[in-house]
């Protein structure tokens, strides 16, 4: 029996072209005097928009991002060390094309996590896979995957993202198995895909949280050679967001 041929589209993944065939079915008006290549060019072009929708949005869900920020939504009035050109500048990608490395340094809520998530969702939507995590829920997924034998998959899963996130970078000073795993991670990246690290610490304090010179010096070589630092400036957001909620709530 020959099967129907939203069945065979169905058979061949082709949901794009299902649906779009659906509407056209639908709308037979509208379509009537387009010949066959224009209809086909159609159900094609939909099909593509389909396919990098959900890329995109399986992309998101890998990266699992803290924050649901966006490049678009990036304030440049407060004063906080940055200005747009930077911003465009990263934006145009070249730091990812050499396989550089981005240091974002600043006090607590001054906007690096937001920073380091809003490029990253940014690079997603250019087809690019973004991981985050905060340094000491990686070093502890380490561990655990080293107990339960997934230490190799782990491994392979961070050698294949474009960019890696490391937030609340030297909020604790590393053990010798931390300092090991992360020397793992940061040299098997190294000269071959980008970094991102977010750090309350200003980077010559990096030293002392790592907590060995031997590993410390290994880490901090493949890590800030041709780095680009950003050092973010000025008072918390958070802190600004809370006045003025304040003083919309006397008003």
């Amino acid at each position: 029996m020959e099967l129907r041929i939203e069945e065979q589209l169905s058979l061949l993944y082709l949901s794009g072209v299902k649906q779009a065939l659906a509407k056209q079915q639908e709308q037979t008006m509208l379509y009537q005097d387009m010949s066959f290549e224009e209809r086909l060019q159609l159900l094609l072009s939909h099909e593509l928009v389909q396919r990098e929708q959900r890329k995109i949005s399986r992309l998101e869900k890998q990266a699992a991002f803290r924050l649901g920020a966006q490049v678009e939504q990036i304030d440049y009035r407060a004063n906080r060390g940055f200005n747009a050109s930077q911003i465009r500048d990263l934006l145009q990608g070249n730091w990812l094309k050499h396989q550089q490395n981005l240091l974002l340094t600043g006090a607590a809520g001054c906007g690096k996590s937001y920073l380091a998530c809003a490029l990253g969702r940014y690079f997603i939507r250019q087809g690019m896979a973004v991981r985050y995590y905060r340094l000491k829920t990686l070093l502890e997924d380490m561990r655990l995957s080293q107990a339960d034998g997934s230490y190799p998959r782990l491994l392979n899963q961070l050698s294949q993202v474009a960019i890696l996130i490391l937030d609340d970078w030297g909020m604790e000073v590393l053990d010798a198995t931390e300092r090991s795993n992360l020397l793992e991670v940061i040299d098997m990246r190294h000269g071959k895909l980008s970094t991102v690290v977010a750090s309350q610490l200003p980077v010559d304090k990096w030293y002392v949280m790592i907590g060995e010179a031997t590993f410390a010096e290994a880490i901090l070589d493949r890590l800030i050679h041709r780095a680009i630092r950003l050092p973010l400036t000025g008072e918390s957001m958070r802190k600004q967001q809370s006045n003025l909620t304040h003083a919309d709530q006397k008003e």
